[in-house]
């Protein structure tokens, strides 16, 4: 095990996202999964504020050439970390990434669910984002009808391990971070 992944593992731990309904507690990646805002990347948690995360971040991770793959943005604490009834919050979701590497996932798969920006209000205690990569089965082929609408209220209580063990996605990377409002200043 690296020490990119021992970290990564203990942040998880640390922000009680391993073990989780969607990341087993046996989960070890088998990718890096690189996320970078512009000029800010994402690493295990690193505090990012709603004006750091306007524009759809850089995705990068190199699998299997022969291999397609679905990326996913989720919220597991919408609307607030006190009250997260609207958990998993679907940010965005792209399918069908081939396995060379990718600066880019929305234009090498078929986005199912558009970016929209972490959104988080100045009186919520900071988000946990997540940021995850599956492999897919072969011959997977999904549409924007099989994760919901494209609506602000459709985006909400998405039922992200139902939806994954349907489709027979394997968790394969993970990255994270933490959001704020802009105004949010620590207690």
């Amino acid at each position: 095990m690296t020490l990119i992944t021992e970290s990564l593992l203990h942040s998880l731990k640390a922000a009680s996202l391993l073990p989780s309904a969607i990341i087993p507690a046996e989960f070890n990646p088998s990718i890096d999964l690189s996320v970078e805002y512009p000029d800010k990347p994402i690493t295990h948690g690193n505090l990012m504020r709603v004006s750091d995360v306007k524009e759809t971040p850089k995705i990068s991770f190199t699998g299997a050439p022969d291999q397609s793959y679905t990326f996913m943005l989720i919220d597991p604490d919408a609307p607030t970390p006190d009250d997260p009834k609207f958990a998993y919050w679907r940010h965005w979701v792209v399918t069908n990434i081939k396995g060379e590497g990718n600066a880019d996932v929305a234009q090498a798969g078929t986005t199912l669910t558009q970016y929209l920006a972490p959104g988080v209000k100045d009186e919520s205690r900071p988000h946990r984002y997540m940021f995850l990569l599956f492999q897919e089965p072969a011959d997977l082929k999904l549409s924007k009808e099989d994760v919901g609408g494209e609506e602000f209220v459709d985006r909400r209580s998405f039922k992200v391990d139902e939806w994954v063990k349907k489709h027979g996605l394997e968790i394969v990377a993970v990255n994270w971070m933490t959001g704020a409002g802009d105004g949010w200043k620590e207690s």
